[in-house]
């Protein structure tokens, strides 16, 4: 992907031009991805919220994460990372919700759920798209990839029109 622009802000040109509005929904990126698109000016056009959610409970209240997805499949998971994107773009009502989970690390990692695994979704009300990556870097790369992944995976939909549309259409 070769842009003379920095991806943030052909992602952003696309939002405008699709009529969508986006709400994010992160965890171990700490609101890097936000920060990036909010360096956009004009990004109010599209942006509408981004939370923050590190801990369960706030994965719960702030985005209506199940309990028991969360401890059936853990924070780090597709079915968490499809919640909470879902719950994101409900909540406040937007058009698009993308939302990061995933272990940055140095610590918390186990052989099942190594340092470095991320989830991202996007959630489109017809159809969640998710991604697992395994990064190999320090927690600040394994936080700027995945921002990186997020935005990447937010170009896809917005220029892939197959990709948007439902398996019975």
């Amino acid at each position: 992907m070769h842009h003379t622009e920095p991806l943030e802000v052909v992602v952003g040109k696309l939002l405008v031009a699709r009529h969508h509005t986006l709400a994010i929904a992160e965890s171990c990126t700490g609101g890097l991805l936000t920060h990036r698109l909010t360096n956009v000016p004009g990004s109010s056009a599209y942006i509408i919220a981004s939370v923050i959610a590190y801990a369960y409970e706030a994965k719960v209240i702030a985005l209506g994460v199940s309990w028991d997805t969360l401890n059936r499949f853990g924070a780090v998971s597709a079915e968490t990372a499809t919640e909470m994107a879902r719950g994101a773009r409900e909540r406040f009502s937007a058009t698009l919700g993308l939302a990061i989970t995933g272990i940055a690390g140095p610590g918390g990692g186990t052989p099942e759920k190594p340092v470095g695994l991320v989830y991202l979704a996007l959630d489109d009300a017809r159809q969640t798209m998710v991604e697992r990556h395994v990064w190999s870097g320090n927690r600040v790369q394994n936080k700027e990839q995945s921002a990186q992944a997020a935005l990447e995976l937010l170009y896809r939909y917005l220029t892939d029109d197959e990709g948007r549309k439902t398996k019975d259409e």
